[in-house]
């Protein structure tokens, strides 16, 4: 791509797989934004998806906007305005003048400088381990659309284990919600038909891991057992039934209005 004159750009956005392990930089990456939600611990939402620094490669760096970090001697610091941009550098101006969400900042590098550079290796290293480990309790039951290559920090299944049985991905995410799981990310990625996508990161015990391995071979085995009610029906057990999806998403709802009341009953 270079030999082209193109520029290659990469998602950041999880990064579980290869901390310590790897450099984007190595791999001719020109620009990446890091989300710092899940691999340096910021929640997903709370400013979490939409918060991460913009890194450039040397190509690039000249012409990063501003406000940027630069480092000179060993020491960064904080360009605010273009007029201020080391010698050489041509800033193309201001893109916003919103810094992100202050708070993810402070708690990523607080991860980090508690971890240091061998525990977010090793992070790095758990989180694929716990991966392939439930890739291996599970594949005999659940089929993998790659099932030459192992997984990196995500094991991914696809529906063709469902055939035949009536219950479809959304319906088997569902009845993990009966059985106290927030369900896996369902068809993502696209090039794979029905995906399962289960990301156990690094902080789940073996413990943890076996009960999951058991809850959804017992959810696999029913599904396959004709067991039908039980997935197309759920969630049983949920404050809040099977949601009309494609109506959410045709006619959404974008204003709180205030309910009626509940008539008390009688004492």
């Amino acid at each position: 791509m270079h030999e082209a004159g193109a520029y290659f750009y990469c998602d950041g956005a999880n990064f579980n797989a290869i901390v310590g392990k790897a450099r984007p930089g190595d791999l001719g990456v020109d620009a990446m934004h890091i989300n710092l939600h899940k691999t340096f611990s910021t929640p997903h939402g709370g400013g979490g998806p939409g918060a991460g620094p913009v890194v450039l490669s040397e190509r690039l760096a000249p012409y990063a906007p501003v406000p940027f970090i630069h480092v000179e001697g060993g020491t960064p610091r904080l360009v605010e305005n273009a007029a201020d941009a080391p010698q050489g550098n041509a800033p193309f101006g201001r893109m916003t003048a919103f810094h992100g969400q202050m708070g993810m900042y402070v708690r990523a590098l607080t991860y980090m400088l508690s971890h240091g550079a061998d525990g977010m290796k090793q992070a790095s290293e758990d989180a694929v381990l716990n991966a392939n480990y439930i890739r291996a309790g599970l594949s005999d039951l659940m089929s993998l659309p790659f099932p030459d290559h192992p997984s990196m920090h995500e094991a991914l299944f696809d529906d063709d284990w469902l055939k035949g049985t009536g219950v479809t991905t959304l319906d088997f995410a569902k009845a993990m919600i009966d059985e106290g799981y927030h369900p896996m990310t369902v068809y993502f990625p696209l090039v794979v038909h029905g995906a399962m996508l289960i990301e156990p990161t690094e902080s789940e015990s073996k413990a943890s891991l076996d009960l999951f391995i058991a809850t959804l071979r017992d959810l696999a085995m029913a599904a396959k057992g004709n067991d039908k009610e039980r997935f197309t029906a759920a969630p049983h057990h949920a404050p809040l039934r099977r949601l009309d999806e494609t109506r959410a998403a045709r006619q959404p709802v974008l204003k709180w209005v205030k309910p009626a009341p509940i008539a008390k009953a009688a004492e």
